[in-house]
């Protein structure tokens, strides 16, 4: 049998055999776009999940200055710790797995106004490098630099919701906003983003200045130190590293300031490197689980499958006989039920696939909520299903039409469907 009539026999064959032709491919095009849907949502909360965390900051710890459980060097316990403004001068130059050692100082006691408006405000001042390790993007201007930190420059950074409060409709970049009445020039303004945690207040709602310029206009009053900062912002130089810096932020500081290292009620620290590990593992486990539910829909769709092909090959044993009597070969008996297997996979396959997809697309035009990334399908995931369906498809037509080719004409040609 030449490649061309075997192709026409096949489609004749499909064609012949509509039904139970389409419900074979229904099941295996079910199967298909269940489990590319189910991998899509857990794929979608996972990604969303790590977006909206990553606003907080990028790999940074938040180390905040406590009270001591334990007594050290001949001091109480019960002691306030307060971290000084030149603190993270010797823990970047002695914690040598640490990237950046950044002071914050914060004050929410500032009256701001510009020409058109007035707020309430955090100002919080830092260093440069707080731009990017608090994920602040910037939507327009800069956010300030060491030139603006070495000379105090009055500049200042808006988060979004004290743009559009200051400057309602307007292009703050340049114009001056009064914090206490002390002019300060915008020199940018924050992108818009959603943050699901805070250890201080939301970006969007700060301004932020030069450190130089806290410490002089706003500095910590009493019961805190006048040369004090709230708390330290510290990025380890990679993840596996990131231990080693928070030892040897605790060690540092210990000793600085007189308390047990090991002690983490004297030094707390918000380690959010340790909290995306452990949300990488919770969502990993939803996925899987999602991906689980989805195999056993697939498993499903397959024994659906596998009862259709059984029933279309038997009911073609008094074919197979009648080819087997004319003179054909058990070999192009079986290639015969093979491609036709394999075109029913393909097919549905492809269109599970083309469905699964679309309507994932459709879904993500829909706006979705923070913490979701909508529906991301995955190549893999519908390949596998592909994959698992055209082998039970194929082996549920193959192996009964080779037990059937095995049988003597006579035999077959006897043989009564449903008998």
């Amino acid at each position: 049998m030449v490649l061309r009539d075997l192709i026409s026999d096949v489609f004749r064959t499909i064609w012949a055999h509509k039904l139970r032709t389409a419900l074979t491919m229904f099941g295996i095009a079910w199967g298909v776009v269940s489990i590319v849907l189910m991998v899509a949502a857990g794929e979608g909360l996972r990604v969303g999940q790590a977006k909206v965390s990553k606003t907080l900051g990028k790999d940074v710890m938040i180390v905040f200055a406590g009270t001591t459980s334990m007594q050290a060097g001949g001091t109480r316990a019960g002691r306030e710790i307060e971290y000084l403004n030149t603190d993270h001068l010797v823990l970047q130059t002695e914690a040598t797995d640490c990237q950046y050692v950044l002071p914050e100082l914060e004050t929410k006691d500032v009256r701001i106004h510009s020409a058109f408006n007035a707020a309430s405000v955090i100002v919080t001042g830092s260093l440069p490098p707080f731009g990017d390790v608090g994920s602040l993007d910037i939507a327009s201007g800069r956010f300030y630099s060491w030139d603006d930190e070495k000379q105090a420059r009055r500049v200042a950074f808006l988060g979004t919701e004290m743009k559009k409060q200051l400057f309602p409709g307007r292009d703050p970049v340049g114009e001056n906003i009064y914090l206490n009445d002390v002019p300060f020039q915008v020199i940018g303004v924050m992108k818009a983003k959603d943050q699901d945690s805070s250890y201080d207040g939301f970006d969007v709602n700060k301004v932020f200045v030069p450190f130089s310029v806290m410490v002089r206009d706003f500095p910590n009053k009493p019961p805190k130190l006048k040369d004090s900062v709230d708390h330290l912002l510290v990025t380890p130089k990679s993840i596996p590293q990131h231990e080693a810096c928070k030892g040897e932020v605790r060690h540092i500081l210990g000793r600085l300031h007189h308390f047990d290292p090991t002690d983490k009620e004297a030094c707390p620290i918000w380690d959010t490197v340790e909290e995306a590990k452990a949300f990488t593992t919770m969502t990993d486990g939803m996925k899987y689980f999602l991906g689980a539910v989805g195999l056993t829909t697939l498993f499903l769709g397959g024994i659906g499958v596998m009862n259709v092909m059984l029933v279309a090959v038997r009911e073609r044993t008094r074919e197979i006989g009648v080819r087997k009597a004319v003179g054909a070969k058990s070999n192009e008996i079986l290639r015969q039920f093979f491609v036709e297997a394999l075109v029913v996979v393909l097919v549905s396959g492809g269109g599970g696939l083309a469905a699964a997809f679309a309507f994932c697309w459709l879904v993500d035009l829909i706006p979705m909520p923070p913490f979701f990334a909508g529906l991301l399908p995955t190549w893999q995931s519908g390949a596998l299903a592909v994959l698992l369906l055209g082998v039970v498809a194929v082996f549920s037509a193959v192996y009964p039409a080779r037990r059937a080719a095995s049988v003597d004409p006579i035999e077959a040609l006897r043989f009564e469907a449903g008998g």
